[in-house]
């Protein structure tokens, strides 16, 4: 078999490992829901398959865009590693012929190889045998290549996956995200903006199976048109990550009103008003998108809005609908990795300089409320939603 006779045909895929250990009906719905998100982004990437089969602990994706199809699929939640492979059957000068050929291929001079067995069922042979005998046909086969063996840390390696009369040979293991499936668990409602925190933890929330309608508030600044084309493009990367749900931005214009209570209060006060105005807003959308929470950005820092005494004055605004902060336990550094994974922009992520504490009380807080109409102020915001698809 000469090296153009290799095709890699199948995707290998396997689940994360949360999934395999759930229960069997449990799992069974988890990876009936991975498939539906493969669907859809293959057919987003226009890449065409023949079928999925399904095995316990892998998915093989029958494609002729194998490469192509594992490199895409990698960004689908719920998957721990993809290798895009050739089929042919279990015999064993079958295996060989294509481990072989692969090899001659794929190999670079002067390298250190390894050959990985995996095999499930019955065999006349075990791994140990199909290991020995493909390392000493590259070895004998290649003597102008000067190959070496290492069983600890080689340079390349030659995969076999062994599953009853069928056996895969591959070299690539392509990373996955992990995480559960999106649309495993309800949607949350994500306060999206220019900042890379909000969209840092809209991804891990996404990562544990949640879809996410995004909603951004305009403040009527010079720099919100910024803002918001940031913000859109924000939005436009978290969707390569959820392939099939809906593409939408809500934008809530809130300029006047953020203006107003600017000029009659403090920055320290209005600030805390703004915030808890944006929270409620967002529970009328969560309400009307029958979501299960709102997702927020929020991290721990010096500034005066990221203590947790800031942060229980926000959320008391909202009744009866948890607010998510998924990068509450996190540093700058951390986030920043998590950005450039997301493929955001480079970091606008807000300076933690000394600012003063908030020092405002609930009740404070709820006599000004009174004195502002805040559902006519929560009403009259709502009726400025606009709907943009990105």
């Amino acid at each position: 078999m000469t090296s153009s006779d290799v095709t890699f045909d199948t995707v290998i895929v396997r689940f994360g490992g949360e999934i395999g250990i759930k229960a069997a009906w449990t799992r069974k719905w988890y990876e009936r829901r991975l498939i539906i998100n493969f669907k859809a982004a293959l057919k987003h990437h226009a890449i065409p398959y023949t079928e999925f089969v399904r095995k316990f602990g892998r998915l093989f994706v029958k494609t002729l865009q194998a490469q192509e199809a594992a490199e895409k699929l990698a960004k689908v939640f719920g998957v721990s590693s993809l290798s895009p492979a050739s089929e042919i059957s279990s015999d064993l000068n079958d295996i060989l012929n294509a481990s072989v050929s692969l090899a001659s291929s794929r190999f670079r001079k002067e390298k250190t190889f390894a050959v990985r067995c995996r095999r499930v069922g019955k065999h006349p042979y075990t791994s140990q045998d199909v290991c020995r005998l493909i390392g000493q046909s590259i070895l004998s086969g290649f003597p102008e290549r000067h190959l070496q063996v290492d069983l600890t840390n080689p340079d390349q390696i030659v995969h076999i996956e062994i599953r009853e009369h069928k056996a895969y040979v591959f070299t690539d293991i392509i990373k996955g995200v992990g995480g559960l499936p999106l649309g495993t668990q309800p949607k949350l409602i994500c306060l999206l903006n220019a900042d890379e925190l909000s969209a840092a933890a809209c991804w891990m929330t996404m990562k544990r199976g949640s879809p996410a309608l995004f909603v951004y508030f305009e403040n009527g600044a010079s720099i919100d048109k910024f803002n918001l084309e940031r913000t859109i493009r924000s939005a436009q990367k978290l969707m390569d990550w959820a392939i099939g749900y809906p593409r939408r931005l809500h934008v809530i214009e809130c300029g006047q009103i953020f203006q107003r209570l600017a000029q009659e209060h403090s920055s320290e006060l209005s600030n805390v008003l703004c915030k808890r105005l944006m929270l409620r807003i967002a529970q009328r959308i969560a309400e009307n998108e029958a979501a299960e929470g709102i997702l927020a950005g929020g991290m721990l820092g010096k500034k005066g809005s990221q203590t947790l005494h800031a942060l229980r004055i926000q959320e008391e605004a909202v009744q009866g609908y948890p607010i998510y902060r998924p990068l509450i336990g996190l540093d700058i550094n951390e986030i920043e990795e998590i950005a450039q994974r997301i493929g955001l922009e480079k970091s606008m992520l807000p300076e933690l300089e000394e600012a003063p504490k908030t020092t405002l009380g609930l009740e404070e807080i709820r006599e000004i409320e009174k004195e502002l109409n805040i559902n006519k102020m929560v009403e009259d915001a709502l009726k400025s939603l606009k709907t943009l698809q990105v």
